[in-house]
């Protein structure tokens, strides 16, 4: 069911996911309920009773602040357009999304640990690859840290999906064992003259669904009526929330009864930090509408997640952009534009 624009979502729901950690399957059904309805009704929830230990979000967050704190030649050692599986540093102005304007942040992105002989790495496919380590103190060991916890808290909640689909809880576990999940810290520098207008373009996640941390206000999600809704960081009871947001995959999966939901970054004066987790499947599942679905009056095409992922960062990098440009690289076939997926097909901007 679609909520009509006259009762657009004006706050994000939170759902308390302790449940998903029970042994009681009465207890799971409960919370997953809850995200089904949150996915369908905004595309975007908040998540608490989580489990994942402060100290790792407290290790994470000096790690990146050790690293974004470095002279840009250091920085740049690890630029992404010299990696050869999309992964590094990568700075402001890297990015366009969908106003055409270069964001306002740089990042560091990390991927998934596939190990050099994996037959997805040897076949070279796109984003599955290494990382190359920056040379600071405990920087690898607190970002792996925190990926790993973060990345087990992505399959319960994947656990927790499937049960609201009213699937196996384990459906999708053969579908994620070495995928191009994208852990992304970024930085948004302090600028005292920012106005109160759009950093990131808006724009869908392109994965199955996302984990974010953020220690700053900024985020913005679009409603049914075009709306921008305020998404500020969460504390209950002294712990973070996570946000929690529904990808592109998911609303194909569903035929559009999940919803990938637009967000952006608005431009804020304040210094800002944030911890997306991009949580997909492996790069040549193909996601198609699950059969309880297939009689909706949307019509979604089959997709390989890694290629639709791929292609939308063909077309956001700069790198990547030049070479496509150039043609040492190519989209690949069916690739999908920016603003497809949600309300952007409505509101694009």
């Amino acid at each position: 069911m679609t909520t009509s624009e006259s009762a657009a979502f004006t706050s994000i729901p939170a759902v308390n996911i302790a449940g998903l950690f029970s042994d009681q399957k009465e207890d799971r059904l409960q919370v997953a309920q809850a995200l089904g309805q949150a996915a369908k009704d905004v595309g975007f929830l908040y998540v608490t009773g989580h489990n994942i230990d402060p100290q790792l979000i407290a290790d994470l967050r000096t790690a990146t602040k050790q690293f974004f704190d470095q002279p840009m030649d250091k920085k740049l050692a690890y630029y992404i357009g010299a990696s050869a599986s999309h992964k590094g540093y990568v700075p402001e102005g890297e990015e366009i999304y969908g106003t055409g304007k270069p964001d306002h942040k740089e990042a560091f992105d990390v991927g998934f640990p596939a190990a050099k002989d994996h037959p997805l790495v040897l076949a070279k496919t796109p984003l599955i690859g290494d990382n190359d380590w920056p040379v600071l103190e405990g920087f690898q060991s607190k970002v792996r840290a925190y990926y790993a916890a973060v990345f087990a808290l992505g399959r319960r909640l994947f656990s927790g999906f499937a049960l609201a689909l009213d699937l196996p809880e384990d459906h999708f576990d053969k579908m994620v064992t070495c995928p191009p999940s994208k852990l992304r810290l970024i930085h948004y520098p302090f600028d005292a003259s920012a106005e109160d207008a759009p950093g990131i373009g808006a724009h869908t996640d392109y994965e199955c669904f996302t984990l974010l941390l953020a220690d700053q206000v900024g985020l913005e999600v679009m409603n049914e009526a075009g709306d921008w809704i305020d998404t500020p960081p969460l504390a209950v009871a002294g712990e973070e929330a996570f946000v929690v947001n529904i990808g592109d995959m998911l609303e194909v999966l569903t035929a559009g009864q999940f919803v990938a939901t637009a967000h952006r970054v608005r431009k804020v004066s304040q210094q800002r930090y944030s911890f997306p987790l991009f949580f997909a499947c492996d790069y040549h599942t193909q996601i198609r509408p699950l059969p309880q679905f297939t009689d909706s009056e949307q019509a979604y095409e089959a997709l390989s997640i890694g290629d639709h992922m791929y292609s939308q960062a063909l077309q956001s990098y700069r790198y990547l952009r030049e070479k496509v440009t150039k043609g040492e690289l190519s989209l690949p076939n069916k690739s999908r534009g920016v603003a497809t997926f949600g309300r952007l097909k409505k509101y694009s901007n």
